[in-house]
């Protein structure tokens, strides 16, 4: 599907407020409520807005130590990688999970308390995972830029 600069325009402001009322977002657009209610649809029927999620204040509810976690397998066997990506997407202290290439396998972003949960997570969960050869963590001293916002 290819976007006009209407469907930019109301992903952009979606994306900043996705609470926003079709008459408030019409009234941006100068559209009707209608066309814009049309629009979104598409734009959910398409794909292009995939979900509307809630964003969490991290330190309000005592998650605010993240860490990233390099991982390195000791074989990359196909059943190994499933196997691993499946474990990894159970485990809810992490956020993200991405496949790399260079010189790790992954890459987790882990939301915790604080350093002693951190050391709990990697104990009872991440070293439980069979095949991991390798992790090297990295912890979050302050956050300069987080956004959902795709550029679009």
């Amino acid at each position: 599907m290819k976007l006009d600069s209407v469907d930019t325009q109301l992903l952009n402001f979606l994306q900043k407020d996705a609470k926003q009322t079709n008459k408030e977002l019409a009234s941006k657009l100068d559209m009707s409520v209608t066309a814009v209610y049309e629009r979104i649809k598409k734009l959910e029927k398409a794909g292009i807005i995939d979900h509307y999620v809630a964003l969490v204040n991290k330190q309000k509810i005592g998650k605010a130590f993240v860490a990233f976690c390099h991982i390195k397998l000791v074989k990359h066997s196909q059943d190994l990688v499933t196997q691993f990506e499946k474990e990894v997407a159970t485990i809810e202290e992490v956020l993200e999970a991405y496949h790399l290439s260079g010189d790790y396998d992954y890459l987790l972003k882990v939301h915790v308390k604080d350093m002693a949960t951190f050391r709990e997570f990697m104990v009872n969960k991440l070293t439980n995972i069979a095949h991991i050869g390798s992790n090297n963590s990295m912890f979050v001293i302050s956050e300069v830029k987080h956004t959902t916002a795709v550029n679009i």
